[in-house]
Order: C-alpha cells, then structure tokens, then sequence
C-alpha cells in the first residue's frame, strides 16, 4: 500500500511534465516549422523581395517599349527605327549593309 502511494507520487508528476512538454514541444515547433510560422515569414519576404525586382525589371523593359512605340507613333516616324524594325522581321539587309544587332541594355 505504502509503496504505490509513493509510486504514485513519483509517476504521477512525471507523468504530467512528459505530456505537458510534449504538447508545448509540438506548438513550438508548429511555430517554427509549421505553414505559418518563422521559416515561412522568412520565405515569403524573399518571394516578396524577388517579385519586386521581376516587377522593377519589367517596368523598366515597359518603358523602353513605349519609348520606341512612341517614335513610330509621332508625326513623322524616325525612320532609322522604322528600317530597324523591317529588318529585323523580315531579315533583309542590303548586300553592302552591315548590320550588328545588340542586346538591349537594361
């Protein structure tokens, strides 16, 4: 009798410390680990982070094409632009043209 009251003393509280620091260990770790927790604010400020710069690159790639559509557009087309662009699409050039095409710079 006197020995599983003292049993009882002893695995009784351990008992409870083992499933308390089991459920706390489990929200800590949801917290860390889980969809909404640290590693994924992490990942999503690096996503944000890299759809800004994709956003900064295709506004400025944006402007550059309005800045050309609006010298075909004006009054009188620049006509340098003009036989760029028809040779460019229609891959012609005269035989004594020499013509070097760049990238865009950015």
């Amino acid at each position: 009798m006197v020995r599983r009251r003292r049993l009882r003393r002893i695995l009784f509280p351990l008992a409870l410390y083992a499933v308390s620091g089991a459920v706390s260990s489990y929200f800590i770790w949801h917290a860390n680990n889980g969809n909404r927790g640290l590693r994924a604010k992490v990942e999503y400020r690096a996503e944000a982070n890299q759809l800004r710069q994709e956003q900064e690159q295709l506004k400025s790639e944006r402007q550059g094409l309005e800045r050309r559509i609006a010298m075909m557009r004006a009054e009188s087309v620049e006509r340098d632009i003009l036989e760029e662009e028809a040779r460019r699409q229609l891959g012609r050039v005269h035989r004594n043209d020499v013509v070097i095409f760049l990238k865009p710079t950015p």
